[in-house]
């Protein structure tokens, strides 16, 4: 098992965001989590991969605790150097692709391997290369992110990430940003990722995409996982009224 959330709670002020959840994953599965907006997808994302800290509740990466609760109910963090040795299992995509602009791709994609993990440099190069021959992007490896389309930011973006050489890779709403056109050149990426059996965790409002790719599907709705199973499960026998009232919205 990669990932474990359990009994997950979060709060912004007065507002509970995300109450009890838990779910995991194992090695090889994609999972979908799909649901309406403000339901709390990108939040369990966010705290998923610690750009938000949880309430109460427990994260364990490899069976390996991150975050666990005291006898005060409240969540505590492992120290500051052994979360950054967790940080080095997952990477995450983001939907606005967040690239340095003042870098050229090459030097995105090489970036953290290098100063980060402290990799040698020259091992890093070769490694970026083949991940942008990957990406179709390796003729573009001395441009500037303002040189490329949304969905070339976007590929460079999963090639970043992917260098870090992660046990498991996030994408929140990775196509929110992008038209149809270049929305089928990133769902083509992350496509061939999954036949690679990349274990992978994706917020997406992609719905045949979902039903596709995916392991394993989740529905959210309201901080709370209403609904999850496998893709023909949950699109073609769906348990719950909620569920088969978001779905038909996304079917009109």
């Amino acid at each position: 098992m990669i990932l474990q959330m359990n009994s997950i709670q979060k709060s912004f002020g007065g507002l509970e965001v995300l109450k009890d959840i838990s779910f995991h994953v194992d090695e090889g599965e994609v999972v979908s989590i799909i649901g309406p907006s403000g339901s709390g997808k990108s939040t369990l994302l966010r705290c998923a991969t610690f750009l938000e800290k949880i309430d109460a509740g427990e994260i364990r990466y490899m069976d390996k605790a991150a975050v666990t609760t005291n006898e005060a109910g409240r969540a505590e963090y492992v120290s500051h150097s052994e979360l950054a040795k967790v940080k080095n299992y997952f990477g995450l995509v983001f939907q606005n692709f967040n690239l340095f602009p003042h870098y050229s791709v090459l030097k995105n994609v090489m970036d953290a391997p290098v100063s980060v993990q402290k990799r040698p440099k020259e091992e890093v190069r070769q490694e970026a290369m083949e991940l942008l021959r990957k990406m179709d992007l390796e003729n573009r490896a001395d441009a500037y992110p303002c040189q490329l389309s949304g969905g070339q930011q976007q590929r460079v973006a999963i090639a970043r990430a992917l260098a870090l050489k992660p046990n498991i890779l996030f994408f929140d709403e990775p196509t929110s940003a992008l038209d149809p056109e270049l929305t089928g050149e990133v769902l083509k990426v992350i496509r061939q990722l999954a036949d690679e059996k990349m274990t992978m965790v994706v917020v997406t409002h992609e719905m045949p995409f979902a039903r596709a790719v995916s392991s394993r599907v989740i529905f959210m709705d309201k901080g709370v996982i209403v609904e999850q199973g496998d893709p023909e499960s949950l699109f073609g026998d769906t348990q719950e009224e909620r569920t088969r009232q978001f779905l038909r919205n996304y079917q009109r």
